[in-house]
């Protein structure tokens, strides 16, 4: 029960009920296991961002960061929680951004929902930016607020024939923490869908029936889990059927929520951003089998790196479980011939997720885990002077190999 209190309502209460578990701090460097792309509640997630430090020092993480969607209300939490344990961590922001006017607009990039709109990772974000990264995506969260409410009245009228109401603010907002800065995704949306289901069938047989009833495809491994009325995973595993199913019928297009590629690109660059470009790669057999077939980047990824310096980036993300090897050595080998900071993290937001990426563990990763440590040297040095940082003007006369080098071993360091 004290572990659940890391959950509980306030910041307060989860870090005093963090302090109360009497955890020994990390004494010196443990593993090499790293994830720097952990969502919280703050996002979409089952975790707070006290909770998710713990979940990653259980796990025995040696690094970890937090990475909320349109969010940056978790970070300080997140950090004051390590700080407890002393696990080295960063702070990240996934957004998406706008490529219109750019040679890869009108193309679907690496969003399975739209085209010329792309995700962006926002790694290494200076603690002392945080506030102004958060004014800037201000009007941005606000115009997300309107289409969710657009969507949600999308969903109600799906559902309605079917005995379900759904209401934004009934809802939606209290299984959130935008009372406190956090954001609202269309998982919330759908999340709210699976509480109505429940909330009206109950578990076990019936909702499987009514499942089949929307003509969802209903693997047996997932019909097992909604038969299961113990499941201590209920809701997220409709939630995770519903995705999968539902997100056409009621998805309107993001458009003023979104900022230009360009723009983005120089905020990043003015608050010591580390900005990576997340490559997701065309979709056969999905690898990890939470995908549709479809194609993203891979067809024109050539012609995409020659534009991602161009527009900015100094780094590239990806997920050695989320894809094949063949894709992920075509990836690497461009990422060395543009000279781009590799970086990687497992997406954590639902609870049979593991905080550990066994993928990562393999020989050709290796370099991911200077990376982590690299962000955190970067990150604590460019709050300390944007100009020390590892992508400032200055810094970027020193080759990358070496950079890399340098700022890892000054984050390490800090916890030999």
């Amino acid at each position: 029960m004290q572990i659940q209190n890391l959950n509980a309502p306030t910041k307060t209460e989860r870090l005093d009920a963090l302090r109360a578990l009497g955890l020994p701090p990390r004494r010196g460097i443990l593993g090499r296991d790293v994830n720097n792309h952990i969502h919280t509640s703050y996002s979409f997630s089952p975790y707070s961002p006290t909770m998710a430090v713990y979940k990653a020092y259980d796990a025995r993480l040696c690094t970890a960061g937090i990475m909320d969607h349109d969010s940056l209300a978790g970070a300080r939490e997140f950090l004051e929680a390590a700080a407890v344990l002393n696990l080295p961590v960063t702070v990240g922001m996934e957004c998406r951004a706008d490529f219109a006017g750019t040679p890869v607009a009108g193309r679907r990039i690496n969003n399975t929902d739209q085209d010329t709109v792309a995700y962006i990772a926002l790694h290494g974000v200076p603690h002392n930016r945080i506030d102004a990264v958060t004014d800037y995506f201000a009007p941005y969260v606000a115009a997300r607020g309107a289409r969710n409410r657009a969507m949600t009245a999308n969903l109600h009228e799906l559902f309605v024939p079917h005995g379900l109401t759904l209401d934004y603010d009934r809802d939606v907002l209290p299984l959130s923490m935008a009372h406190d800065g956090g954001s609202v995704t269309e998982r919330h949306l759908l999340f709210a869908v699976a509480k109505k289901i429940v909330e009206t069938f109950g578990r076990g047989q019936a909702t499987a029936d009514f499942c089949k009833k929307l003509q969802m495809p209903l693997p047996a491994k997932l019909e097992g889990y909604l038969l299961d009325e113990a499941n201590p995973h209920y809701e997220y595993d409709l939630l995770g059927l519903l995705k999968g199913n539902f997100m056409e019928a009621f998805y309107i297009p993001a458009t003023a929520e979104c900022p230009p590629i360009h723009e983005l690109s120089a905020m990043a660059r003015e608050n010591g951003i580390v900005m990576a470009y997340p490559y997701l790669g065309d979709v056969g057999d999905s690898v990890t089998g939470d995908k549709k077939p479809q194609r993203f980047e891979d067809g024109y990824l050539d012609e995409l790196f020659e534009l991602l310096p161009a527009l900015g980036f100094p780094a590239v993300t990806y997920m050695p479980s989320r894809n094949t090897p063949a894709q992920l050595a075509r990836l690497r080998a461009l990422c060395d011939q543009k000279g781009l900071f590799q970086i990687s993290g497992e997406d954590i937001n639902q609870p049979r997720q593991g905080f550990v990426c066994e993928a990562m563990r393999r020989p050709e990763f290796a370099p991911l885990y200077d990376a982590a440590w690299a962000l955190i040297g970067h990150e604590r040095r460019a709050t300390k002077d944007l100009a020390d940082g590892m992508f400032s003007e200055a810094s970027q006369k020193t080759p990358l190999s070496a950079r890399i080098e340098n700022y890892r071993d000054s984050a390490m360091s800090l916890f030999a």
